[in-house]
């Protein structure tokens, strides 16, 4: 049977203390978890602070970010593959609403408010700060070199859900 990887490095267990000479035999799962918790604990723990959470940020940046004023269900059926259930998005339209970050106007299209203006530009510098903590000490070529391995890596593993054959 003819292999379709291209090199024959043996998968090792996961070792967070796994020196450089070793990392090549490090499985992705585990270290792209670990950082995808990391970060995202990091990045929610700051908003905390600031008594948001990282849901309301997608919801007012979305809101935001299109050429025309999207309805609740829009909003909703555009982030819910990033929320933590299906119905969080939801949840999170009405905590806005009612913190009068968010207005719907007559054609029931969510619109920010001034004070969802003004949180959604803090809530921004915030996530520049966290960015800068994260990628403390990593260049901007070596960022964009870790996210091509990592998309091609995707694009190695994603199926066609229909036949479970790669695409």
């Amino acid at each position: 049977m003819e292999s379709l990887i291209g090199t024959t490095t043996d998968q090792a267990p996961a070792d967070p203390a796994a020196t450089d000479d070793m990392l090549a035999t490090q499985p992705i799962g585990y270290w792209s978890g670990s950082v995808h918790a990391a970060v995202t604990r990091h990045l929610r723990d700051a908003m905390a602070r600031l008594d948001v959470t990282q849901p309301q940020y997608w919801v007012l940046n979305r809101v935001n970010g299109g050429p025309a004023a999207p309805s609740r269900e829009e909003v909703v059926a555009q982030l819910t593959h990033l929320a933590d259930g299906p119905h969080e998005i939801a949840r999170v339209v009405d905590q806005l609403l009612h913190r009068a970050w968010l207005r719907i106007d007559d054609g029931r299209r969510l619109h920010l408010t001034d004070a969802g203006e003004a949180a959604r530009a803090r809530l921004r510098e915030l996530a520049t700060e966290v960015r800068a903590v994260v990628h403390k000490g990593i260049s901007d070529e070596e960022y964009v070199a870790a996210l091509k391995v990592l998309r091609t890596m995707v694009a190695n593993v994603e199926v066609d859900g229909a036949s479970g054959n790669p695409v």
